[in-house]
């Protein structure tokens, strides 16, 4: 599924994780909104949730990954495995367009309505339509420099909306 009109990025660094995300909001060709929230904390701040893809159908994902992880206590593989297996299976859930990041102090994962579930082999990860971008930005600060967890995502994010039209200035990172 390729998602576009958003860029979100997770790092892990040292005891750090970030997650950040641009705020546009894009329908066609045209700017809706500059300040959408596309990232959140859940199970009790101990996790951060990103999404790429349609609001409702990322917040639709999100609240059933939020009940899973209060299901297996902030389990992050465990909530993520059943959301992938509820994602995959479910008629209604199969027709969502929609990818989460999600992190806690030990893992980064991508789930994907397709059932992946994609941990990387480098603590980044990054999904939209600046995903690339922000994601070959991240791994060159991550290998290359002392920056830590929020600033590499902070810089990559710029780069990413210097260059991508479906990306914006305007980001908010949560941290662990």
């Amino acid at each position: 599924m390729k998602v576009i009109s958003t860029t979100v990025l997770a790092v892990r660094k040292g005891e750090e994780v970030a997650i950040g995300g641009d705020g546009q909001v894009t329908v066609g060709t045209s700017v809706i909104k500059h300040t959408a929230k596309k990232i959140r904390k859940l199970y009790k701040d101990q996790v951060i949730v990103g999404f790429a893809g349609s609001a409702a159908d990322s917040m639709a994902l999100m609240e059933r990954f939020e009940k899973k992880l209060e299901e297996f206590r902030g389990n992050l593989l465990r909530a993520s495995v059943e959301l992938a297996k509820d994602w995959r299976m479910d008629k209604y859930l199969r027709r969502l367009e929609a990818l989460l990041l999600v992190a806690d102090k030990n893992h980064i994962l991508l789930i994907s309505g397709n059932g992946d579930i994609i941990e990387p082999d480098e603590p980044v990860l990054a999904i939209g339509s600046g995903g690339d971008i922000a994601r070959a930005a991240a791994l060159a600060l991550y290998r290359n420099t002392s920056m830590n967890a929020v600033e590499i995502v902070e810089k990559s994010l710029q780069i990413a909306s210097e260059i991508c039209i479906y990306t914006n200035h305007n980001f908010l990172i949560e941290k662990l």
